[in-house]
């Protein structure tokens, strides 16, 4: 278990010079992240679900669909930010294995 919190985390690797030290400073304990990106994917999961329910309303149901499920989304990929940090999530979604997925996911939102 602890291999896999030093993972997500990003503490598997050295960084080199200050920005390790302003990384340390600054992260959060790995209970507060679990507790936030379970909070954000919820949050991702309610707003997509909306969104497809939206769809049955008379009027602007496309336009209410296309946002709250784009929202839903973008919460959804945001909480993975919490376990992994944002910088470590960045470029593992942009390594030249996923840079494809990354691009067409990226347009179609």
């Amino acid at each position: 278990m602890d291999k896999l919190k030093r993972v997500l985390s990003g503490h598997d690797t050295e960084e080199a010079g200050g920005l390790s030290e302003i990384v340390e400073g600054t992260s959060l304990s790995w209970g507060t992240r679990l507790k936030g990106f379970i909070a954000c994917f919820a949050i991702g999961c309610l707003f997509s679900v909306l969104g497809s329910c939206l769809l049955w309303l008379p009027g602007n149901k496309l336009t209410l669909f296309a946002a709250f499920y784009t929202l839903g989304n973008i919460a959804s990929i945001g909480s993975t930010f919490f376990l992994m940090g944002p910088m470590k999530q960045l470029k593992r979604m942009f390594e030249p294995t996923r840079l494809i997925a990354t691009t067409v996911m990226l347009v179609s939102i």
